[in-house]
């Protein structure tokens, strides 16, 4: 575990250094600026109060005046008087008189002036190879001379071509008309955001032909105590395809693609500085510690396991990282971007999830070589699916354990010595058909030590009928050997070769056993080690002594008593232990009559009694298994010959 929390430790700090160095550059900052207009504008705010209103140089106007643009100023004169006649408290105008026309319509305006009406200016950079130089456009001293203040109407745009930022300028339009009207405000810092409050024609807008006839168009009182910003603003917003005169994008143009009027971005920047609604960004040191601090919090996620849960604790992450970036937008005035944070945390996660699912690939594959020779390929595929189930380097577990070896073949290899390709290949036919069936009941095969087979059950995954699955096993392959025999002795005649029949002897034992990976760190095999192992091979070289073909433990019988026939055979000596252990034989065939006259049988030959001759030949006849044991409780001279 410590090892794996170091891994992802490092691997948290290397994703944090990489979305560091990547949130640096151009392009990143183009999707801050986008999650800004997303945050900042769902269910944002709505304009803060109805004292500022639009007098729109629209379309309308155009028609309805229907003079030539732009106007003779002599019409502004007259639009400043009706809006002063009736109660604005401020007149902007978002147009720039830096230029003289004819001297009557010039002196007309300034005649019209006063300390209400503020007037545009505009400032530019002019770049050069030498120096950055700015020219500031002023309005005429005829004009301000009579007591209109100027203001820098100027906005600066983001690399996106969309405004997001207040004017850090002391005489900027907007702050001017703010000081005219009576408010005191204070310059924010260089790049603080705009809140914008909505699209185009958010604020109350009217025609400039009905603001020059209020009376006749307007309600009464319509300007009374209000600000006013005269401007360009078409009646159609246009869009960004389209593009417009004195429009631009804001935050909210990604709703709808459309763009704002100068004019009403004015009022924006205006309720912005009044009421103080701009907005701090998050920047420098305090963004990349937001950064590392959500990889940190990654690395706790993921540190232990990877699965499921961490697609949703990503998911939540994500949630939990804009809800709070929304949060602190609207309640503290302060932008932090989640895209940073969100990236680092989900970077971290999909990282380690990746290295995670990689090594369980690999632990896959090496399952599935180390146990597809001796396991069943369905017992494989579930260890594969779920690694957990395995304990690799050895646990106790009760097992059932199986040695199978071929009878009299020290005399099939002599026979064979000369062509030891036949040998191979009769063992082969031998142990492929036996190894089959052990696979098939869920067993796992330890090992093949020359014509000797050893398997066991319930390791690596549970089998909680591992004797019953054992001595089923043991029976088959007891069955399959007459098969083989006969196709063994078809092709013998057919080639014309000796036929050496084949039999097998079986010993099966349950006992608690060490099960695992064993052997070197270059080569190990997963086996199984115990007393119960040694009882089972000690059973299989028994089973010849009692003239059966298996031999079953005290255990074993004691699980498959209610399946199988089973008859104990006698008492033996185990080597290590001073109590005696019962050795069983099993058959298919479960009969009570039977088991009760072996009983007979047995307990008159352990108190030293030669059973009747009459009961014992029943028994051979109805228990063909145990024929050869049965026979040799008869008298010497009755037994017939045994064979190895």
């Amino acid at each position: 575990m410590a090892s794996r929390s170091v891994q992802v430790l490092l691997l948290s700090v290397f994703v944090f250094g990489a979305v560091a160095l990547l949130s640096r550059l151009p392009g990143w900052a183009l999707m801050d600026y986008r999650a800004f207009d997303y945050l900042s504008t769902i269910r944002g705010p709505g304009v803060p109060s109805d004292d500022i209103v639009i007098v729109a140089i629209d379309e309308p106007s155009l028609a309805e005046i229907n003079m030539q643009w732009p106007w003779p100023r002599s019409l502004h004169a007259r639009l400043v008087t009706q809006l002063r006649d009736a109660g604005a408290k401020v007149i902007g105008l978002d147009i720039i008189f830096s230029e003289p026309s004819s001297s009557v319509n010039d002196q007309a305006l300034a005649d019209a002036m006063g300390p209400d009406v503020v007037l545009a200016a505009d400032e530019t950079i002019v770049t050069a190879e030498q120096a950055d130089q700015y020219i500031r456009v002023m309005p005429l001293e005829i004009f301000t001379s009579r007591g209109a203040a100027a203001g820098i109407a100027s906005i600066s745009l983001d690399r996106d071509g969309a405004f997001r930022r207040v004017p850090a300028i002391v005489d900027g339009f907007a702050a001017t008309i703010a000081v005219a009207g009576g408010n005191a405000v204070e310059v924010p810092d260089e790049g603080r955001l705009v809140q914008v409050f909505g699209g185009a024609r958010t604020y109350r807008t009217v025609s400039y032909y009905q603001a020059l006839d209020p009376a006749n168009f307007l309600p009464p009182g319509f300007f009374k105590g209000r600000t006013v910003i005269v401007g360009l603003s078409l009646q159609n917003a246009p869009s960004i395809a389209s593009g417009g005169a004195d429009a631009f994008a804001t935050s909210h143009t990604v709703h709808d693609g459309r763009l704002t009027a100068g004019a009403e971005i004015q009022a924006t920047i205006l309720d912005n500085l009044r009421f103080g609604r701009s907005v701090t960004e998050l920047r420098g040191a305090l963004t990349q510690a937001t950064v590392l601090l959500s990889a940190l919090c990654a690395y706790l996620l993921v540190r232990r396991r990877t699965g499921w849960k961490t697609i949703i604790g990503v998911a939540a992450a994500v949630l939990l990282l804009a809800g709070g970036s929304y949060l602190a937008l609207h309640w503290a005035g302060l932008f932090v971007s989640p895209l940073a944070p969100s990236f680092a945390f989900a970077g971290v996660a999909a990282a380690q999830a990746t290295l995670d699912y990689a090594q369980e690939r690999k632990s896959r594959r090496q399952i599935t070589r180390a146990f597809s020779q001796y396991l069943a390929p369905a017992l494989v595929a579930q260890l594969a699916k779920d690694p957990s189930k395995l304990k690799l380097g050895g646990e106790k577990r009760f097992l059932s354990i199986l040695f199978c070896d071929v009878r009299g073949f020290t005399t099939i290899s002599e026979q064979l010595k000369d062509d030891p390709e036949q040998l191979t290949a009769l063992i082969n036919r031998l142990l492929t058909p036996l190894s089959q069936i052990v696979l098939s009941y869920g067993g796992t095969i330890d090992k093949y030590i020359g014509d000797c087979l050893m398997a066991f059950w319930n390791a690596p995954l549970d089998d909680p009928d591992h004797a019953v699955h054992a001595v089923s096993a043991a029976l088959d392959m007891l069955a399959s050997m007459q098969t083989l025999n006969d196709e063994l002795q078809h092709e013998a005649e057919a080639n014309g070769r000796r036929f050496f029949p084949l039999r097998i002897g079986i010993g099966v034992n349950t006992g608690e056993c060490v099960v695992g990976n064993m052997g070197s760190e270059q080569r190990f095999d997963y086996s199984a080690l115990g007393d119960a192992v040694n009882l089972a091979a000690r059973l299989e070289s028994a089973s010849k002594a009692y003239g059966v073909s298996l031999l079953i433990g005290e255990k074993v019988a004691d699980e498959i008593g209610g399946i199988f026939g089973v008859f104990e055979l006698d008492r033996i000596a185990v080597k290590g232990k001073q109590e005696e252990t019962r050795v069983f034989a099993a058959t298919r065939n479960r009969n009570p009559s039977l088991t009760k006259r072996h009983k007979d049988v047995l307990s008159l030959h352990y108190e030293g009694r030669m059973p009747p001759v009459d009961l014992i030949g029943t028994l051979v006849q109805e228990v063909p298994e145990l024929a050869v044991y049965y026979q040799r409780m008869m008298p010497e001279d009755d037994q017939p010959p045994v064979s190895d």
